[in-house]
């Protein structure tokens, strides 16, 4: 086909950086070229092999980490608290839905955001948004707030010591997955659950001790010893002279590989047919991710997968539907059926919080958890009254305490919010709200399990 990794800028650019330094924008984009991949072609292929049985239900994907990443937060404290949540999350829905579970996470190159504006005015000085560590700084000053390109080469920077204590970590057994004690599953003590919820989570806990001793016993093994826990990591490739400088062919196989990330995905705001992303995106050899809102009409939908996907390849395409919970009943079937009738194949991911963001009366940036758990509710019975499969979630959380989504066991309330509001962009859930929410997916498939049994 007629690409390479530099045709994307004959493309509009949504989301364009306007960098005020030719120079300097092309002294960064070689210093990248010039770098090392952060990941290798090997593990993408693994990704995809294990995307492709998610597609098929054999697997279930848990995507989720940070809204944006800070460069300050690289600290081990912060990535141990980000793999820890993923962990313990996946665990509880491999005990409901008694399948593997495909850990991604947003980490490790997750520093540049999309806005719905270019510009942010405060008492009559406006100045460019923040897009994100890799674009500009946060502060409202003209110097932070410079689209800087040099920032490019930062970002890649923190990535690698990110990735590369990831897997230092991996190595060295963090992942022992036969201890859940050690897990400080206090939140279940504290939190305000309901008598037969929190009945119903200390059992399940009981339950997954008692099943990896088991695995422990008739392995002779540790259970991390029987199965390597693996995680990979996505982003939202937003900024494209930062993805096509890390874009290359490497020895003994074909095509261009984005080299930056494992999956990469494309947003709601960048995913124009006729748009700089999709020409990027499909060129590149890695499964890749498509974010879709409620305005998304089923012929556009399919006619974006034929171009990124043209040969329906096995674990390509994940679909990641943010409807918003009033309007997934409504949004989402039309999508469903115009992609079945296509014929393609992709992996359907609910992402239950972009379509639920409201702002308090003092200006924080809230999300209501029992509106993330209705979409994900709703999104299921949509797929399952259609014959799909709902193959994976997508959240922003974090293992810390903030309080930034409102609601849940942690009891979290509105006038709560400024107690610990730690977000760069969007809010997050918290440990306790994204552990409540992997409790009740995991129910949600145990339930589903049970009732696809065979009558004896």
């Amino acid at each position: 086909m007629d690409w390479s990794p530099e045709s994307w800028r004959s493309k509009k650019v949504a989301q364009e950086v306007a960098y005020d330094d030719p120079a300097e924008l092309a002294a960064s984009f070689e210093a990248l070229r010039a770098l090392p991949p952060l990941v290798t072609s090997w593990e993408i292929d693994r990704l995809r092999s294990q995307l492709a049985d998610a597609q098929l239900g054999k697997r279930f994907l848990l995507q989720g980490g940070d809204c944006a990443e800070s460069m300050a937060d690289c600290r081990a404290e912060v990535i141990v608290d980000q793999l820890k949540i993923l962990l313990q999350m996946s665990l509880v829905l491999i005990h409901g839905g008694k399948k593997p579970v495909v850990r991604v996470g947003r980490l490790a190159g997750q520093y540049a955001k999309p806005r719905s504006s270019p510009v942010e005015t405060r008492d009559d000085v406006t100045l460019p948004s923040y897009f994100g560590d890799l674009v500009n700084r946060p502060a409202f000053t003209p110097a932070a707030r410079r689209a800087d390109p040099r920032l490019m080469v930062d970002a890649y920077r923190y990535s690698a010591l990110t990735l590369n204590f990831i897997r230092s970590l991996s190595a060295g057994g963090f992942a022992d997955l036969h201890h859940p004690e050690a897990w400080d599953l206090a939140f279940i003590k504290h939190a305000a659950l309901e008598p037969e919820l929190r009945a119903s989570y200390e059992r399940t806990c009981r339950q997954l001790g008692e099943a990896l001793g088991f695995m422990e016993a008739i392995g002779e093994n540790s259970v991390d010893q029987l199965t390597r826990v693996e995680f990979f990591t996505s982003h939202e490739g937003l900024n494209l002279h930062y993805e096509s400088a890390q874009t290359r062919k490497v020895p003994r196989r074909d095509g261009y590989w984005d080299l930056t990330a494992h999956l990469p995905w494309i947003g709601e705001r960048t995913r124009a047919l006729d748009g700089a992303h999709v020409e990027f995106f499909r060129g590149i050899k890695n499964p890749i991710g498509v974010k879709v809102g409620p305005k998304a009409d089923g012929a556009e939908l399919v006619a974006l997968l034929a171009a990124l996907d043209p040969n329906s390849e096995p674990g390509r395409v994940s679909i990641i539907t943010r409807m918003g919970a009033a309007r997934v009943a409504e949004a989402l079937p039309p999508l469903l059926d115009a992609v079945r009738a296509s014929g393609r194949r992709v992996l359907w991911v609910c992402d239950p919080m972009h379509g639920n963001t409201t702002t308090t009366a003092s200006g924080l940036k809230t999300r209501g958890f029992e509106d993330v758990l209705s979409e994900i509710e709703q999104t299921w019975e949509v797929h399952d009254a259609l014959g799909t499969i709902l193959g994976g979630v997508h959240l922003e959380l974090t293992g810390a305490d903030v309080t930034e989504c409102v609601g849940g066991a942690s009891g979290v309330r509105e006038e709560d919010l400024q107690r610990n509001y730690a977000t760069a962009c969007d809010p997050r859930l918290n440990y306790a709200q994204a552990m409540e929410v992997a409790f009740r997916i995991a129910r949600r498939m145990a339930r589903k399990r049970r009732n696809s049994r065979p009558p004896r």
